[in-house]
Formats: structure tokens, C-alpha cells, sequence
């Protein structure tokens, strides 16, 4: 474990598996609770002055708000699909329960303004391919502008087939420059499985996988770490990426970000070193494993 580095376990607390929250040392806007749900078992959160969406990572579960529940049907697991979720306003109080147990991401952020409950079906969530070849990868936009409504906070999800990067060209955007470059922090919360094509007598292998972060003279910072299911990386600043899923072992990652600027925007900044990535791009073809089962959320 390092300052930036959780592995599984490491960042439980109360009862839940990841515990990070704004207003850490060096950690300001975004934050990330985990908590697996045993059957019939329920949680009750306090929003504060953070703004909060409930995204079911595996199982079924209930939002109750104000006395009314709202049902989430969730998904097998996180590569079955992209999810129904709830987002919920800050100065509230909600309660998640499971009849049949799950494991239930809850992504936040510091919020000034408020926004209404509101629930989203999987049809709503914006599914994206971005990427060329052996950087392909899958971008399930939930929780982003023009797909939620919200006062900070950003999130999505991506999947990373066997033996691609993403995150890829490194980028960054820790600083404010209108129009250019967003400054946001952001988490990585990864989870990880062997790919279809592994034999027989590996299935019970721990996948891993890798994630980078560097950063600059002035603002240093240096990751390079291997990740398995569990495990959350901090990036406060400089250049991330790649996020690399190695052969027989598929990525996926939940982000979240906030940051201080008023606009809620995802602006970024590629690495100028690695930025001609992208015209590989226009010569190569998407890989043909994507998209990940994209049949919706199961009840």
C-alpha cells in the first residue's frame, strides 16, 4: 500500500470494503464507498453536502428515499452489462437494501447546488467505443454530462478486453484552463476476470492487471502499480495511463472524478510525448470482442 495505491481491504472501514472520502489529506472533491450486501442486509447513508449516485457492481437492490423504494435491478456482475442506478441529492438520507445480497458502488462528490433523485435505466447509459486495436476499450457513460444531471461530480465505467490498454495516451487534467483542461481529481476502483479463452486448469488464477501514473518536476508523482479486484488507485494530479489488462485477464474500472471549477466538464490534456497514439488509430479497427454484454440489467 502507498498513499495513492488501496489495495483490496486495505481502505475498508465500517462495515464497508472501500472507504474514500473527500476531505482526506491531499484529497478534496470525489469520493467512493463499496459495501457488499449480504441477503436481506441494508445500509443507511447521510449525503451531507455530497452528492451521491447507488450503482449496483453485482445483485439487486432497493433505494429508499423518503419512504419511497426504488428499485435497482443490477447485473450479474460488472462485465454483463451496463446497470440501472440512482442518483441522489445532497442533505439527504437513504437507505439500499437487498433481498438476495449485492455489492453496491456508491460514487460521490462534493456538491454546491441541488439536483432531483432520479433513476436511470440501463437504456439510458451511453455506451461508447473508443480507441483502435490492442487500445480498444468499452466506455459505459453513466454518471457524465448529458447523461446525468448533477452539480460535480463525473463518472463511468470501462471495460478493457485481454491484452489492451486504456487510458491510453496518457493524460491528465489537474489543472483549469478554460476550454483546454479540466482540474480533476479521480479514482480508479478496479475489478478484473479471466478472459473466455484461459484453460481449464488456470480458472481459479488471480487476475491481475496494471495502472501508471506519473507526473511532472514541479508536481511530482509516481504509480506503477499491479492491481487486482478491490484494489483503488488516486490520481490527485499528473499524467495516468496506461491502465494495462494483460493477456487472459479482462479490465474493468469505475471512475470518479470532481474537482473545484464551476462548469462540470471532462476536458484533458494528452501526454505530448505519446499523443501520435491516436493517429494509429485511423488505420486500425475496433476489436472485435467489444462490446461486453450489453443485455441490460437482470432482476
Amino acid at each position: 500500500m502507498t498513499e495513492w495505491v488501496r489495495p483490496a481491504g486495505t481502505a475498508a472501514d465500517g462495515g464497508y470494503d472501500v472507504v474514500v472520502r473527500p476531505g482526506e489529506p491531499q484529497w478534496h472533491h470525489s469520493g467512493l464507498l463499496v459495501r457488499t450486501l449480504l441477503p436481506g442486509q441494508s445500509v443507511e447513508i447521510d449525503t451531507g453536502d455530497c452528492e451521491y449516485i447507488v450503482l449496483p457492481l453485482k445483485g439487486s437492490a432497493e433505494v429508499i428515499v423518503d419512504g419511497e423504494a426504488v428499485p435497482l435491478g443490477g447485473r450479474a456482475d460488472v462485465f454483463a452489462g451496463a446497470t440501472d442506478l440512482a442518483y441522489v441529492p445532497r442533505n439527504s438520507t437513504f437507505a439500499v437494501v437487498s433481498a438476495g445480497g449485492a455489492r453496491i458502488a456508491f460514487p460521490h462528490a462534493k456538491a454546491a447546488a441541488d439536483h432531483p433523485f432520479r433513476r436511470l435505466g440501463p437504456e439510458d447509459v451511453e455506451t461508447e467505443l473508443r480507441g483502435a486495436g490492442v487500445a480498444s476499450r468499452q466506455v459505459r457513460n453513466f454518471g457524465t454530462p448529458g447523461v446525468l444531471d448533477a452539480d460535480s461530480i463525473i463518472a463511468c465505467e470501462v471495460i478493457t478486453p485481454a491484452g489492451n490498454w486504456s487510458s491510453y495516451p496518457p493524460h491528465k487534467h489537474d489543472e483549469h484552463r478554460p476550454g483546454k483542461e479540466s482540474e480533476l481529481e479521480e479514482i480508479y476502483y478496479f475489478e478484473l476476470q479471466l478472459s473466455d479463452d484461459v484453460p481449464e486448469d488456470v480458472k481459479g488464477n488471480d487476475p491481475i492487471g496494471y495502472q501508471r501514473v506519473y507526473g511532472t518536476p514541479e508536481r511530482p508523482i509516481d504509480v506503477l502499480a499491479e492491481v487486482h479486484s478491490g484494489d483503488v488507485v488516486l490520481v490527485p494530479h499528473g499524467w495516468h495511463g496506461p491502465a494495462m489488462a494483460p493477456p487472459g485477464y479482462d479490465m474493468y474500472y469505475l471512475n470518479v472524478m470532481a474537482g473545484p471549477g464551476k462548469e462540470r466538464q471532462w476536458l484533458i490534456t494528452d501526454d505530448p510525448q505519446h499523443a501520435w497514439v491516436r493517429e494509429l488509430w485511423n488505420s486500425q479497427h475496433i476489436d472485435p470482442r467489444l462490446p461486453f454484454g450489453e443485455q441490460g440489467a437482470e432482476s
